[in-house]
């Protein structure tokens, strides 16, 4: 998405509309073989075809487009992450930082263009600026959290914490179900938390239901918007699935 609002942009006129608008290299096309006017007029012709073009009029189109530009660089951006990561090109402690507050930008600038009503969806921007970005899609719209966060890549030295904040993840997010609450931005968040100390868990297995519950769980609420609500039959099913989770995340404590 270009930046500058005065830069010049070539524009494809028709010929006589060219020689309308450039008098002088009319009037002297006159009577000359075309490769005479060429060779006299090619400035004019060409100061006539090259026009400015304002990409913005007011303050609205301005933001529009500052925004658009915005979520262009942090997709791109994201896309370089996550190749550099799998590559081994940066640490995971720098690849976590990163992509968190990449995550963190990219609602924020998807959320000001939807209530903008400049967006309706992330595949028909990536489709629309032929964005090639497989990577920042699934991190950024279909999972949400970091590659860190969904493999269990951390160390174990305070694996006693991470089982109590996973612990109180769940009952915090079950809790928060029976008080009916239903957004999307407010049940997203938590269950993100709950993802992220539940994979430090050291010894869980890597096929444990629970994780591929939630992450399920992560995909759904990613792909709705902030403001959305969950149904009464969502809302059902996913306290259903946490307490499955929860029961269990306890009988593999009690293995330990």
């Amino acid at each position: 998405v270009p930046h500058d609002a005065n830069a010049t942009v070539l524009t494809t006129l028709p010929f006589p509309e060219l020689l309308r608008q450039c008098p002088a290299a009319g009037s002297a096309s006159q009577g000359a073989t075309p490769w005479q006017w060429s060779a006299q007029n090619g400035n004019a012709l060409m100061d006539a075809h090259e026009q400015e073009v304002k990409l913005w009029t007011d303050t609205k189109d301005r933001r529009k487009f500052e925004d658009l530009s915005d979520l262009y660089a942090i997709i791109k951006t994201t896309e370089h992450l996550e190749t550099a990561y799998v590559r081994d090109a940066i640490s995971q402690d720098e690849y976590t930082e990163a992509c968190t507050k990449l995550i963190s930008q990219f609602k924020t600038a998807e959320t000001a263009l939807r209530m903008g009503g400049f967006l309706d969806n992330i595949e028909s921007f990536i489709a629309k600026y032929r964005l090639d970005c497989p990577r920042a899609l699934e991190r950024l719209v279909r999972i949400g959290v970091p590659a860190t966060v969904v493999h269990n890549t951390t160390n174990r030295k305070a694996d006693s914490v991470n089982v109590a904040q996973t612990v109180q993840s769940f009952i915090t997010v079950m809790d928060v179900l029976k008080l009916n609450i239903r957004a999307v931005d407010e049940i997203q968040p938590l269950l993100s938390e709950m993802m992220s100390s539940l994979t430090q868990v050291s010894g869980l297995p890597p096929n444990f239901e629970g994780r591929e519950k939630i992450e399920s769980w992560l995909r759904v609420l990613n792909a709705m918007r902030a403001s959305d609500e969950l149904d009464e039959d969502q809302a059902r099913q996913l306290s259903f699935d946490l307490d499955r989770s929860y029961s269990s995340f306890m009988a593999f404590l009690n293995k330990q």
